[in-house]
């Protein structure tokens, strides 16, 4: 840790007993997902983004996915049961959930979105998701996610 720094989604982990694992790393917001999946050292497939959407109805839903995969609106829509979803306008970002473009995390928005996490996530034995801020990763087990924001899982990429 960046001396011994937390983040806020770090104390929600912390006040809800949750174990995880703290990863840090250059904050540089022109890294790609898998970039950041690189210098961690992790399989891309068990590094998460968060991604948080609009339904038709003016609802907020949040979906975490593989850095390496695109959501399909579609599938997203279904599972979210809207006629159609689509990607908020990054200005609203912060002001919505309290975090910041490459800094989005499921954890300790500040309001609780639907959240939906891929399929991909049931197998995994521990997946790393945002920590709150560009350059903060945690890395925890999928039913502790789901225990912290109430996430069920879904079909959500074109590839799955």
């Amino acid at each position: 840790m960046k001396n011994g720094e937390k983040t806020n989604v770090m104390r929600v982990l912390d006040a809800r007993r949750i174990a995880y694992i703290p990863h840090t790393y250059e904050p540089d917001a022109s890294l790609s997902g898998e970039q950041i999946a690189e210098i961690l050292g992790e399989e891309p497939e068990r590094v998460f983004k968060t991604l948080v959407t609009q339904g038709k109805t003016g609802q907020h839903y949040v979906f975490v996915i593989p850095v390496g995969a695109e959501l399909d609106l579609k599938k997203a829509a279904k599972a979210a049961g809207e006629k159609s979803i689509a990607m908020i306008p990054q200005k609203e970002l912060l002001p919505l959930t309290g975090y910041v473009h490459g800094g989005c995390s499921p954890v300790g928005m500040k309001k609780a979105f639907p959240t939906f996490l891929h399929l991909s996530a049931e197998n995994a034995e521990t997946l790393c998701v945002s920590a709150g801020r560009v350059g903060f990763q945690v890395e925890l087990k999928p039913a502790d996610l789901k225990a912290v924001t109430g996430c069920r899982p879904a079909d959500l990429t074109a590839d799955s």
